[in-house]
């Protein structure tokens, strides 16, 4: 398929871009690494009239250690993530997650930002961030403002991110020693996940993300509340499927994405205790 008509321009600033998406109004869309936007243009699912891209914007390319946080830019590549010895020290599921995040082709392109503000709910780094309880930075035309990421994902492609608004920084807390596993079960290495699990412990803590659940990445509380109470792996994981709604497809049924949800879970609260 052949996408559209529109127009294209290049953002040379975060300010900029903004700047773009206000003149040019609901109809823009922001380019950056293309994986997920290209594809629906392609299919006519997407027709934005105007693309702004902000694939150049190196000041939002970055990894610091934030204090209490590590504070990583939208247009950070995914193997920067995976390879960053900032997370790998302070979040190593986070880089591990990004390990999984389809080829190294597309590593090499798309953005952690672009793939968090996209919200597709079979993506990895959604669900990571969310069990690792990430904030995410918007910047708009009246300032920025933080968005819990509990708070971020509203439906299918849909989030909390306002038409003039862009997506700038991803904050995510240091793990501090905590145990973690990610586990993703798919036909395919570069394939999306038919259910991925991201988890967490620490002492009494813990934090489980489930990929491909939803419309939207799920938190998994029913889970993480059941530890909190005593129960056992086993009896926590069962719980996994609880928060979700999961839809048939030609890779598995509902039932069984919710078996997979309990199995995956019930293995990744096993390593991550470890």
């Amino acid at each position: 398929m052949i996408p559209a008509s529109f127009e294209y321009v290049r953002a040379e600033s975060a300010e900029e871009a903004i700047s773009l998406i206000g003149q040019h109004g609901d109809e823009s869309k922001f380019l950056a690494g293309g994986h997920s936007l290209i594809p629906l243009m392609k299919l006519r699912l997407a027709q934005p009239t105007v693309l702004i891209d902000i694939g150049r914007l190196n000041d939002l390319s970055y990894i610091r250690d934030a204090g209490d946080h590590i504070a990583i830019g939208a247009m950070t590549r995914h193997m920067d993530v995976e390879n960053s010895p900032v997370l790998a020290e302070h979040v190593p599921l986070l880089a591990h997650a990004a390990s999984h995040v389809g080829d190294p082709q597309v590593r090499h392109r798309g953005t952690i930002g672009g793939s968090i503000a996209h919200s597709d709910s079979a993506s990895d780094l959604p669900a990571t961030t969310l069990a690792l309880g990430a904030t995410y930075v918007a910047q708009g035309p009246n300032g920025t403002r933080e968005i819990a990421a509990g708070d971020f994902y509203k439906g299918f492609l849909t989030t909390d991110l306002a038409a003039d608004e862009l997506l700038t920084e991803i904050r995510v807390p240091k793990m501090h020693g905590a145990g973690w596993s990610f586990q993703k079960f798919n036909r395919r290495a570069q394939d999306w996940a038919i259910v991925g699990v991201a988890a967490w412990r620490r002492n009494g803590d813990s934090g489980v993300g489930l990929v491909n659940m939803a419309s939207v990445p799920v938190l998994a509380t029913s889970v993480t509340s059941a530890l909190s109470s005593g129960a056992s792996i086993e009896d926590a994981a069962e719980q996994a499927a609880a928060e979700t709604d999961p839809t048939g497809d030609l890779n598995a049924s509902v039932d069984y994405r919710k078996h997979l949800a309990r199995v995956l879970t019930r293995r990744a609260l096993t390593e991550a205790s470890a």
